[in-house]
């Protein structure tokens, strides 16, 4: 496919926005512009749910002023919806209609079912949970959808959302009214229990849309982050607690001053931690996890894999980022490739000799690293592994949590020991000192590996590994075809990373051998 633009206009209850976003020839997807307006559109709807002439007219206004916008952005396809504020009018068609008259857009309404299974497709087409619990709270709805090893086996909308709630409950009253809270849980609460494969799910919770988000980035402001990025950020119960203790305990001047909390959100956000803490408890979740991926992006992702053959897969998310990734930042397959296949080799020959991990995700991750090595020489060759380790660790990488983003980030960025450990500096707590020695072992044999591959013109056919006579020492055979004269000189620098791995020095011995016993890659 060429580049492609496709604008997405979504319609909720409290907020209609725009995005639009840019499709590479890899189906990277490239956000250009997002544009949001609060129009809390169920404000417009009466008792008998018909929405007013006010509230109609505020809408096609935002439709004109977003249909413009995209005009200048020349997209090359436009995915206007409606959820649950036009989804519940008695007068929907008339709305749809009107729009349409003065808009020439076509919106399409979400059914419920559709609405929970957009978003839960992006989480489970960006995010490594084979099984998980969705929760995505709009304006006037909740929708839940659980799924297990990736497909759907359930799924709920709820009518009632934030400022569904926030009118229930808190109507004439201060936002943090105590009494109001506890008559708001206890009807969230009974609300899921109607559901009887929600009490009995016992899977991680999944938080998709604003709401979520606005949680995570207020508790990530207040343990001061190190790293970027919303989307695979976990919390606790008692984190994701802690935070709701410090909504309910902040009044609306102090939540201005509340960093990760939206300004249009402030009055609302306490409805919502109402919903995602019970539905905690409810579930039984082992986390609560933020995706920063939901509706829009998941009728994008949809699209694309009804038009294109299937781009996105549902299994093979760490590869298929990998490789995207590579692409992005211009790395070569072929060199990679090799170098993969050098560090496999280098791994088996040393793991037989000195143990270095009973893991296959962290040899896994090795290989990773192996493929994308010091894909920060594309910003500068001065600062290659600096580039590497802060792209990796602060980029939203598909089917990584924010752990592994930044073991991978280590193993890709690896040039020495002191640098390693100035990069791990920040991470206290996250990984054992174990891990971290692991990590730093595995991330050598990438660095030998480079060291093994500097040519790029796959030398190396095959290495073995044989202690001396006296065994004080290692004698490393590298078998290969072609000029070695790059590779001899950097593997006698760079052997010191696998001399630390087997506690003794290391000769490197090079052999000439037919092309045929190249190694596999």
């Amino acid at each position: 496919m060429t580049n492609q633009r496709i604008g997405i206009i979504d319609v909720g209850s409290n907020t209609v926005r725009l995005v639009i976003f840019e499709i590479d020839n890899y189906y990277s997807m490239i956000e250009l512009q997002n544009i949001k307006t609060p129009a809390r559109l169920v404000q417009y709807l009466d008792d008998e749910n018909h929405m007013s002439q006010e509230g109609i007219d505020v809408l096609i206004q935002i439709m004109k002023s977003f249909r413009e916008i995209s005009v200048r952005y020349k997209i090359d396809a436009l995915l206007p919806v409606a959820t649950q504020a036009i989804r519940q009018a008695k007068n929907a068609d008339e709305i749809v209609q009107q729009i349409t008259a003065a808009t020439d857009i076509e919106m399409r309404i979400l059914t419920e079912k559709e609405e929970a299974y957009f978003g839960n497709y992006a989480v489970r087409h960006t995010m490594h949970y084979p099984d998980g619990l969705t929760v995505d709270i709009g304006g006037a709805s909740t929708e839940l959808t659980l799924f297990k090893n990736k497909e759907v086996l359930h799924s709920h909308s709820f009518p009632f959302g934030v400022v569904t709630l926030k009118r229930k409950f808190f109507g004439g009253k201060e936002h943090n009214d105590p009494k109001a809270i506890k008559k708001a849980q206890k009807f969230v609460e009974e609300q899921f229990k109607t559901l009887d494969w929600v009490p009995k799910a016992k899977v991680p919770l999944i938080g998709v849309g604003g709401s979520a988000r606005n949680i995570g980035e207020i508790h990530q402001r207040q343990i001061h982050y190190p790293i970027a990025g919303i989307h695979g950020y976990e919390m606790n119960r008692e984190e994701l607690e802690t935070v709701f203790e410090l909504l309910k305990n902040t009044t609306l001047e102090e939540k201005e001053d509340l960093d990760g909390l939206s300004e249009d959100r402030r009055d609302i956000i306490i409805p919502a931690g109402i919903v995602f803490t019970t539905l905690y408890d409810t579930v039984k979740a082992d986390c609560f996890a933020l995706s920063n991926r939901g509706l829009r992006e998941g009728i994008v992702m949809d699209y694309l894999n009804r038009e294109f053959n299937n781009p996105f897969s549902l299994h093979d998310l760490q590869k298929q980022t990998i490789e995207r990734t590579a692409r992005q930042y211009g790395i070569r397959s072929l060199g990679s490739r090799q170098r993969v296949a050098i560090a496999d080799k280098l791994f088996t020959v040393l793991n037989n000799e000195v143990p270095l991990t009973q893991d296959p995700y962290l040899k896994k991750l090795m290989r990773f690293g192996a493929y994308l090595y010091f894909l920060g020489s594309y910003i500068g060759d001065d600062s290659e592994s600096q580039h590497t380790f802060y792209i990796l660790s602060n980029s939203n990488l598909h089917g990584f949590n924010h752990k592994d983003r930044v073991r991978l980030a280590l193993l890709a960025s690896f040039k020495n020991k002191s640098l390693f450990n100035q990069y791990s500096r920040d991470f206290l707590g996250w990984f054992s000192d174990e891990e971290l020695s692991t990590l730093m072992y595995l991330g050598g044999i990438i660095k030998f590996s480079e060291a093994l591959n500097d040519s790029h013109v796959n030398i190396v056919r095959d290495i073995h590994l044989e202690p001396s006579e006296n065994k004080e020492e290692y004698d490393l055979y590298v078998t290969y075809t072609g000029d070695v004269l790059s590779e001899r000189y950097r593997s006698n620098k760079q052997k010191k990373h696998i001399e630390r791995i087997l506690d003794k020095s290391v000769t490197v011995h090079f052999t000439e051998e037919p092309a045929s016993q190249e190694i596999e890659q």
